[in-house]
């Protein structure tokens, strides 16, 4: 792989740029709209978020670190994996392992040591691994609203998991005014050279003041990956298809909502495990599909307002999530094909009420609810001899009838008054694990519970300077991929059961400012968390007869994890703005010798540069800049792992360029040109080299 870009800022130019950016002052003339946008990522957003309080409050006036991507964006891009909006956003990494997959890594933590929510209800389920992993390419990108990230520890709202942070996609909701029965639709259609790839979505909603019913269908063929410099990585071509329906009616001062959503990939393949990764002569595998994985989800959501002393708001959802992990695997060289079907079904209730308070001299109020899921895996393999035909069913991937449910009661207390506002709160978890016996795997039964909380300070400076300050203790559970996996990983690895797991912890800190103007908004944030027994995977010693080593998860490791992000918008003048985001942090983890290596899996020096021009009202130009350093810090996982060269990994930068034009009151016309150097790269930890030049169109029609 050639290199595209070499060399890191140091961390005393880094804090110079951020504090440059922090305190840059924008010349005066800009748009008049310019302060009625908060700064979230790359493009102006909505003033409002919901995930960092439950509430809708304004970005600039909560203390948590907030990034907002709008469906805008998602149009603009096409992603392949809803989670590759928040690539190079504040606090946030893009990590894909294979097309059709991939994870945002928040604070240097990723998969299961962040909690995913889709419209408030929990994605992570018993087999989410803490690492990589496919389920987030399950969630339609087409039929998503918004993407809400909350960077630090969430653990008084949002309880297990919201470690490095918490990630909501919510699907899209639409209200009409009056009686008289009203419609739109909508046809959307993409295309992008890099991986011939063709996208579709249509969708339509119809309704009055009192309901409103729509729905939609989303198409996508992916073909083979071409990278920089000409090169096409095969296989890597896949399709998805999925389709979703809402329901919103009115019930008094109430509201009631249905929706059901459906994603499926019926066949990709991982090709990291099909082609030979660095240090490696052969590939891990002669066949890795996922075939297929789907995810359907059915919700029910009641809220209303009350008028009662000691309640003003109250919330109810009933949800529930199936997801199918099914895949054929054959070692490369082995005569065994495994046929594997896994199933999550995961049911949950959320209970959440609102008391308006006013106490102090000032006015706040408490947050309080209460919460219970419950999980249960299916899981069977089939080993079939290619050579005789014979098949013979074993001990599946999980413990087949494995459970985890979950309980937890939380109340979060807010006040404000003058110049301060502090809100902070406490949430009682427990869990209760069960895995059957399942062939050498003996039978566990595990009951974690704990006391998590945080709390969390906004001191208004001056008119338009914030200063905020967080701190929280977030808890992971083991889960049923930790206590009870038995079957290959990445790497050249082969997983076996450790039923004696206990919980991580983390303690998360972080201080910045918040700071907006007339033609300009700048954040900037230093973080810190203090990561105690991390699950992480041991080596045995031992290597199965295809040569793959064996591991077993174990609580081995404590870890640091440090950094600063930051990000500012300015509007030049009438017609223009400019963005910028540095994102810079280390990792360090102990093990229980005492020795210290580097953290595993850290995202380098990253960043994005970007100008928005409005030549005329209908057009809209975006070139901008993508950036990370080397990454040459690598921790031993790190240096084994055939997805990252154990050399390091080089830095890189791409020129981008993003176009619209409004032809009509009904149609748009988009342009996408990426990667315009055609540089061939990989970002750090991925298991496949970036796309090369790209060229792609989209069309958007309102009906």
């Amino acid at each position: 792989m050639r290199a595209v870009y070499r060399g890191a800022l140091s961390p005393l130019i880094l804090l110079c740029l951020a504090l440059l950016a922090f305190t840059g002052v924008a010349p005066a003339g800009a748009d008049d709209d310019a302060a009625d946008a908060d700064l979230v990522g790359s493009r102006p957003m909505e003033t409002v978020q919901v995930t960092a309080t439950r509430q809708e409050q304004s970005i600039y006036d909560v203390s948590e670190a907030v990034t907002v991507v709008d469906a805008r964006r998602i149009r603009e891009i096409a992603p392949q994996v809803i989670s590759e909006v928040l690539r190079n956003e504040p606090g946030a990494f893009f990590q894909q392992t294979t097309p059709g997959q991939g994870i945002p890594i928040v604070r240097g933590l990723k998969g299961s040591q962040v909690l995913h929510l889709v419209d408030g209800m929990r994605l992570n389920n018993g087999f989410f691994r803490d690492a990589p992993n496919q389920y987030i390419g399950l969630v339609d990108p087409f039929n998503t609203d918004r993407v809400e990230l909350v960077r630090g520890t969430a653990p008084t709202l949002y309880g297990a998991d919201a470690m490095g942070g918490v990630v909501q996609f919510l699907s899209p909701e639409t209200r009409f005014e009056g009686p008289e029965w009203q419609g739109e639709g909508r046809l959307y259609a993409s295309w992008s050279s890099a991986d011939d790839s063709l996208v579709g979505r249509a969708e339509a909603v119809a309704g009055n003041d009192r309901r409103s019913l729509s729905g939609g269908v989303t198409w996508r063929d992916h073909g083979h990956r071409q990278t920089g410099g000409g090169e096409t990585i095969r296989p890597t071509a896949y399709d998805a298809q999925g389709g979703d329906f809402k329901w919103l009616e009115a019930l008094g001062s109430g509201e009631l909502m249905f929706s059901a959503q459906y994603m499926e990939q019926p066949s990709t393949p991982r090709i990291d495990e099909l082609v030979p990764g660095f240090g490696q002569t052969e590939p891990s595998a002669q066949q890795y599909e996922f075939e297929p994985n789907s995810r359907s989800f059915m919700h029910a959501r009641y809220r209303s307002d009350v008028e009662a002393s000691w309640l003003s708001r109250i919330e109810v959802n009933i949800a529930r999530q199936v997801i199918d992990d099914d895949r054929t695997i054959q070692d490369f060289g082995s005569n065994e094909v495994d046929t594997e079907k896994n199933r999550s079904t995961l049911d949950g209730v959320t209970l959440q009420l609102f008391t308006d308070l006013a106490f102090g001299g000032g006015e706040g109020g408490l947050t309080w609810g209460a919460e219970y899921y419950t999980d249960t895996i299916d899981s069977i393999r089939t080993v079939t001899d290619i050579r005789s035909g014979q098949a013979v069913d074993v001990r599946g991937r999980f413990p087949d009838g494995s459970t985890m449910d979950s309980a937890a009661i939380y109340a979060s207390l807010g006040w404000r008054r003058d110049a301060l506002s502090l809100h902070g709160g406490l949430r009682y978890s427990r869990f209760d694990i069960s895995l059957p016996a399942a062939g050498q795997s003996p039978a566990a039964d595990l009951s974690p519970d704990d006391l998590t909380g945080d709390l969390h300070l906004e001191w208004s400076l001056t008119d338009r300077l914030n200063f905020v300050a967080n701190v929280g203790r977030g808890f992971r559970p083991p889960n049923i991929f930790d206590l009870g996996t038995l079957g290959p990983r990445p790497g050249n690895r082969f997983n076996i059961p450790n039923p004696d797991l206990g919980p991580e912890t983390l303690w998360g800190y972080d201080v910045g400012f918040k700071t907006r103007g007339e033609v300009w908004q700048a954040e900037i944030y230093f973080f810190y968390s203090d990561y105690q027994d991390k699950i992480g995977s041991r080596e045995t010693g031992e290597v199965t007869e295809n040569g793959r080593i064996v591991v077993q998860s174990d609580n081995i490791n404590s870890a640091g994890l440090y950094g600063i992000e930051s990000g500012i918008r300015g509007y030049l003048w009438a017609g223009f703005e400019v963005y910028g985001v540095i994102n810079a942090m280390r990792g360090e983890e102990t093990d229980p010798d005492g020795q210290t290596v580097a953290g595993d899996r850290i995202p380098p020096l990253n960043g994005r540069l970007g100008l928005v021009w409005n030549p005329r009202e209908d057009l809209r130009l975006e070139p901008f800049v993508v950036f990370a350093g080397n990454q040459d810090r690598l921790s031993p996982r790190d240096v084994g792992d055939p997805r990252i060269n154990p050399r390091g990994t080089a830095g890189w930068g791409t020129l981008n360029l993003l176009a619209s034009w409004q032809a009509t009151e009904q149609l748009e016309v988009g342009f996408r040109l990426e990667n315009i150097g055609d540089n061939d790269y990989r970002e750090h930890g991925s298991g496949i080299d970036a796309p090369g030049l790209n060229v792609g169109l989209w069309l958007s029609l309102q009906l």
